[in-house]
């Protein structure tokens, strides 16, 4: 079983404008890639580092290289969900061999973080950015505290579109620490695929569609 912490950001309009910024440049890494995903029926997450992680990181150098690799794990992870949830109906066996969709990523796409780029310590947050490191302080409780120790930590996802509603979600899972870490220094080949998407999972609504005619 899996646990999700949900911490709300507290920022200022100058932090909300940088997050926004990266936002959109992840973004754009992402909708690089779509068009890969939809010429070549591939989205595995080693698949798609091997085609695609050199043109991003010379097409994006401001996101730097961990951030491109967050990038080809989010286009993976939501080709997963698109193509082979049983819910979406663009799933394969629903598309009969006609050409897959193209996926578009909004500006207000989630941006995938991992150990390199996001930092929790003594509850201070320190977050990757495009022009240098952001940091917050968070009130964790003692038992959220208690998680980053505890548990293996998976997945770090920001979401959100205003400094309103910045939000990270940290996702455990409650094997031991002792267990191999899914976050590692371990390229992206080593860190195996996103998880399957669950029979009644949501076209998320940070993509959008486009049919082939």
């Amino acid at each position: 079983m899996n646990i999700l912490l949900r911490v709300p950001l507290n920022t200022s309009t100058e932090q909300s404008t940088r997050l926004k910024a990266l936002q959109a440049v992840f973004a754009q890494a992402c909708n690089a890639l779509a068009p890969i995903v939809q010429q070549t029926k591939v989205w595995n997450r080693v698949a798609l580092h091997h085609l695609m992680y050199r043109n991003l990181r010379e097409r994006f150098p401001e996101l730097g290289s961990q951030m491109v690799c967050n990038a080809i794990y989010s286009v993976s992870r939501t080709s997963r969900l698109v193509f082979q949830s049983p819910q979406s109906p663009f799933n394969l066996s629903k598309l009969a061999g006609k050409p897959l969709p193209l996926l578009r990523f909004t500006d207000q796409c989630p941006v995938y973080f991992d150990r390199h780029t996001l930092s929790v310590k003594d509850g201070q947050l320190s977050m990757y950015t495009l022009d240098g490191r952001m940091r917050f302080a968070l009130a964790l409780s003692p038992q959220d505290e208690a998680n980053f120790k505890v548990y293996k930590l998976l997945e770090i996802v920001l979401s959100g579109s205003d400094a309103s509603n910045y939000c990270l979600a940290f996702q455990f899972s409650d094997a031991s620490v002792s267990a191999a870490p899914v976050l590692e220094d371990a390229p992206p080949e080593a860190t195996g695929e996103p998880a399957p998407p669950s029979a009644g999972a949501a076209l998320p609504d940070y993509v959008l569609v486009e049919e082939t005619p």
